[in-house]
């Protein structure tokens, strides 16, 4: 990790925490607002690529965890309200997250491949009908409203959602996703997630060197889950209302979207592909009420065009524009 920091991504890392930091001066509320959508969902589509890219499965069911989190954060307000606060929220995300994603993936984990997905999914849905059904307790398709919540007990009274979205808590979803990230890549670039690409790659192999295939994959399937619960967490502060359609299948797809729009096989690539999917599906919406075939469109042109992303093929542009070097005349090649 240490070395990681050395390399000249490092320095692109920094000018674009600066770029956000300062960004709020140079946007109007509006787009800022769109920019932490963007940032929390990005959060969890880290979590996602961890299965997909680092551990060789795909779910289709990560916005269970996602919903746990953020119903994690409404049930606190509707039960507890003398404790709703944005660090005990967030406590509650994760710690729900965490809880259900253990339940689920001990279950998932023991297949592989178009089982895996399917058990992902399945299970997914039986948390969506939960909460839609559970009408008392979770609002039902009604959903549960989520207030500006109190900061280590500062209490932002009188301020409107839109100025506090624009204002103090923008800082705190890009603090909250700048950790996440070098958390992250401080899990793909240890001896586990080194581990996780062994039981990727060969299964077999990694089983005959000593490492515990099945439970690191649940490892795996555990802190994805946690991610998406802490991204849930944040965004349901963003959008100040809750409901079961993001625990839907169509929910937990549009995430998929966004890693491969992105790239899975860059790092960066699902956070770039969160936030070009949120501005993407706003002006689809915006153009015509049949987005969802602007979006499908593009999915196809981007895997007939670009099966690496986005931000792959920005990288092979790069690598074509940058001269290579050329041996000297005499030196052994």
């Amino acid at each position: 990790m240490t070395r990681y920091l050395r390399t000249p991504r490092a320095a692109v890392y920094a000018g674009v925490f600066l770029g956000l930091l300062l960004l709020p001066h140079f946007v109007d509320a509006y787009h800022l607002t769109l920019v932490e959508t963007g940032l929390s969902l990005a959060i969890m589509a880290l979590g996602l690529n961890l299965l997909l890219r680092y551990t060789g499965v795909l779910s289709f069911g990560i916005g269970a965890y996602f919903a746990s989190g953020a119903y994690a954060v409404g049930l606190l307000y509707m039960y507890l309200p003398q404790y709703f606060s944005f660090e005990l929220s967030m406590l509650a995300a994760l710690a729900a997250s965490a809880a259900v994603s253990a339940l689920f993936g001990f279950v998932c984990v023991r297949h592989t491949r178009i089982f895996f997905s399917i058990l992902t999914l399945a299970l997914s849905m039986l948390l969506f009908a939960v909460l839609e059904k559970a009408y008392y307790y979770t609002g039902g398709s009604d959903g549960i409203r989520v207030p500006i919540p109190t900061f280590f007990g500062y209490q932002f009274e009188g301020m409107r959602r839109f100025a506090f979205l624009s204002g103090p808590y923008y800082y705190v979803v890009l603090l909250v996703f700048s950790a996440a990230t070098l958390l992250m890549l401080a899990i793909v670039n240890s001896p586990f997630g080194k581990a996780l690409q062994a039981t990727r790659d060969n299964e077999l192999r990694a089983e005959m060197i000593g490492v515990r295939v099945k439970r690191f994959r649940w490892y795996a399937f555990v802190i994805a889950g946690t991610f998406s619960g802490l991204s849930g967490g944040v965004w349901s502060f963003v959008n100040g209302h809750i409901t079961p359609e993001i625990c839907s299948w169509v929910f937990s797809g549009e995430v998929v979207y966004m890693v491969l729009l992105g790239g899975f096989m860059i790092f960066e690539g699902p956070i770039v592909g969160a936030l070009l999917f949120t501005y993407l599906r706003l002006y689809a919406v915006a153009w015509t009420e049949y987005w969802m075939l602007i979006v499908g469109a593009t999915l196809v042109i981007l895997v007939l065009l670009l099966p690496g992303g986005v931000t792959g093929g920005l990288y092979r542009l790069i690598e074509r524009l940058t001269p290579k070097a050329r041996p000297k005349a005499g030196a052994s090649v």
